[in-house]
């Protein structure tokens, strides 16, 4: 068994745990670490039960509640090396043992528990920012945010997939249109910022297979976007794309800013 849960999504903090039978673990820990701890029991879970965090990249919507989690509960914290730099920069969070740090190379893959990790490089406005594709030995799923552009090489990382939480950030027109400053629109649309609606709903279409169990749209913008226009911007282009799929194929989900999503479970 393979699930897949958000704790929490979106441009104001992400935190994913994943995990089998015996072992979980989280993707990000960019909430406080009350919040954290909340989501987790919710779902049945505890932070003791963590058996390490994995850290996409730097930017404190993924990283804010690391230092309570890492000296309250001493979990292993896997991420790059130039990662790991830049976290050890951030005031806010304070103090983290050194030990408690695990080093990643993208393409190198590691276990934790009984489950297999693979880190992705992905194109980001980070130090050396990765996803994650991970498996039990049955099942393989991914975790894929914060992500400017992909090309044929992140696509044929990302096949075969049994589930995925994929970024769905922003709509163009909204952000556009939208009171962002010049300067943070160009970031955002960039080779180095985040995926539109449109773009998560055309790399979605290039991974689909007879069977793909169920995809989370996540990391969405509170002020370029909401939930049913990505929801139904990213079924479109699944439905009109050059596939033999259609939207009603696949379980969509979009995970929320400040609840816990749906969990995604593949026995």
């Amino acid at each position: 068994m393979l699930e897949l849960c958000s704790i929490a999504s979106g441009s104001s903090g992400n935190c994913i745990c994943t995990g089998t039978d015996d072992c979980h673990v989280l993707i990000d820990a960019g909430i406080s670490g009350k919040r954290i701890e909340k989501g987790l029991e919710s779902i049945g879970l505890k932070c003791s039960e963590m058996q390490g965090i994995l850290i996409t990249h730097e930017h404190i919507d993924h990283v804010a509640g690391l230092g309570v989690l890492a000296r309250r509960y001493g979990i292993p914290m896997y991420a790059t090396e130039k990662t790991i730099e830049a976290i050890r920069r951030i005031k806010s969070i304070g103090a983290i043992d050194d030990s408690l740090f695990r080093i990643v190379q993208p393409g190198v893959k590691f276990s934790v528990g009984d489950m297999t990790f693979d880190p992705i490089s992905i194109s980001h406005d980070a130090a050396d920012p990765v996803a994650y594709r991970f498996s039990d030995g049955k099942h393989t799923f991914a975790v894929i945010t914060d992500l400017g552009t992909y090309d044929t090489k992140l696509i044929e990382q990302l096949q075969n997939l049994d589930a995925l939480l994929l970024e769905a950030n922003h709509d163009v027109r909204m952000l556009q249109t939208g009171s962002y400053p010049y300067p943070l629109k160009q970031r955002i649309l960039g080779d180095r910022g985040h995926l539109s609606n449109e773009s998560s709903g055309q790399l979605f279409g290039k991974l689909l297979h007879d069977k793909f169990q169920g995809i989370m749209l996540g990391h969405l913008s509170k002020e370029n976007n909401y939930e049913q226009l990505a929801y139904e911007t990213v079924r479109l282009e699944v439905t009109l794309g050059d596939n033999p799929y259609k939207a009603d194929d696949f379980p969509m989900y979009v995970a929320k800013r400040d609840e816990v999503s749906q969990v995604i479970r593949v026995n």
